[in-house]
């Protein structure tokens, strides 16, 4: 007579479901309460990190290296007012082949032109030093002004740049919350810019040109630092509030 190994028992249905639904629990919401806030969060849109990396670049590069690297060869030249006309030539021909090949000129792209092409006819006009240094500190005015102007609008500044430099997209339901911290965001770096002008404006009266030329690379990398570290920060707390999360898509 044969003998039959005893079945194994089984465990009952309820019990991996309950299993689940305690670790559910733990995570403090209920298993189905969770699934339909994931399912109903809204997402903010980005490139992929290499697409990311490269839209950035590249837009970083045709807006400051550019005409950069045709400011020290114009420089080398022929002089501090060669090198601005060099520059701001260099800048409206990348404007020019935006124009031709996209139709569209990006934010970035079109204030650099035109605060670069003001700096320039300032320089070329006077051709003192004095005003030559005296750009810096005016630069950062006009950016003020220009961040200042759209901070109360539907479409701040800070918006526009986010969308066209790094590509991000926002949900079609604009969040309320998003919409205030772009505003706010704004006013931000037009509180940054108008602290760089009066920083460099005090330089400019008490100190020599030389320690002013270093100035102004200190005062503009770290204003540049400040306002993208408490952008981030505060990008990062409002997602958290308004209960948005990021998605990474193709294009």
């Amino acid at each position: 007579m044969s003998r039959q190994s005893p079945a194994r028992p089984r465990l009952p249905a309820r019990a991996g479901r309950s299993a689940w639904a305690g670790r559910s629990a733990q995570a403090g919401l209920p298993a189905n309460v969770r699934d339909a806030r994931s399912a109903e969060r809204e997402h903010l849109e980005l490139p992929r990190v290499w697409r990311l990396v490269l839209t950035a670049g590249w837009n970083l590069a045709e807006s400051l290296g550019l005409p950069a690297a045709g400011y020290l060869v114009g420089a080398a030249l022929g002089g501090h007012a060669v090198g601005m006309v060099v520059a701001t030539g260099v800048m409206w021909i990348t404007v020019l082949i935006r124009k031709v090949a996209r139709r569209a000129v990006p934010g970035l792209l079109a204030i650099s032109a035109v605060v670069l092409t003001l700096q320039t006819g300032l320089v070329v006009a006077t051709g003192s030093t004095l005003v030559f240094l005296l750009q810096f500190p005016l630069a950062n005015l006009a950016l003020c002004v220009l961040f200042a102007r759209t901070a109360r609008t539907r479409e701040p500044l800070v918006a526009r740049l986010a969308a066209e430099v790094v590509g991000l997209r926002q949900p079609s339901s604009r969040p309320p919350g998003l919409q205030r911290f772009f505003q706010g965001a704004t006013w931000l770096w037009a509180a940054i810019f108008a602290a760089s002008a009066a920083s460099l404006a005090a330089a400019l009266a008490i100190a020599p040109a030389s320690v002013v030329l270093g100035l102004v690379t200190v005062v503009t990398i770290g204003g540049l630092a400040v306002g993208v570290f408490l952008s981030i920060a505060w990008f990062i707390r409002v997602m958290r509030r308004c209960d948005l999360g990021i998605r990474f898509t193709q294009a």
